[in-house]
């Protein structure tokens, strides 16, 4: 009688320990979750390099000062759309992303001499400038093609720039 008293007793505290590491593993698994849960939190709230804010970048290339009037030149804004449509258009669209960026605004988040740069040197722009990078890493790795276009239409697209808003 004695050894069936043991056995039951065994048995008994066998089963109360069993019983209680389930809610210990559910409670490692809530907390699993919720640290899983945090962790995308943070990355849903990464800006975009194309909507990323950055006014004192001057980028890489030729422009390293740059100072705009007040006033817009609409001779220029002329002369910088016929340039765009012509060379841009390819893979830019003028208010939503495309291939590439939409230049919409460019000016509130990008310095003047930025833009220049990167139209004037994008290939050493996507290789040195943490935000052309950023960029060409949005875009699914397609880089900007250089249009090869003079400093002067390269100034003529940034003036057009200004128009968009």
């Amino acid at each position: 009688m004695k050894t069936v008293l043991k056995l039951i007793t065994v048995l008994f505290l066998t089963l109360i320990l069993s019983c209680g590491g389930k809610e210990e593993k559910k409670k490692e698994k809530i907390k699993l979750q919720t640290t899983t849960e945090k962790k995308v939190e943070k990355k849903a709230e990464k800006i975009p390099a194309s909507k990323t804010i950055d006014l004192n970048n001057k980028g890489i290339g030729p422009i390293t000062s740059l100072t705009l009037p007040n006033e817009i030149d609409q001779a220029l804004v002329t002369k910088g759309e016929d340039v765009y449509k012509k060379m841009c258009t390819a893979c830019h669209r003028v208010d939503k992303k495309f291939i590439g960026p939409a230049p919409t605004g460019i000016l509130e988040r990008r310095s003047p001499e930025w833009v220049m740069n990167m139209i004037l040197n994008p290939e050493e722009m996507t290789q040195k400038d943490p935000l052309a990078k950023a960029l060409l890493i949005e875009f699914n790795g397609s880089p900007m093609a250089n249009q090869n276009l003079t400093e002067e239409e390269a100034r003529a697209v940034l003036e057009y720039f200004r128009t968009l808003k």
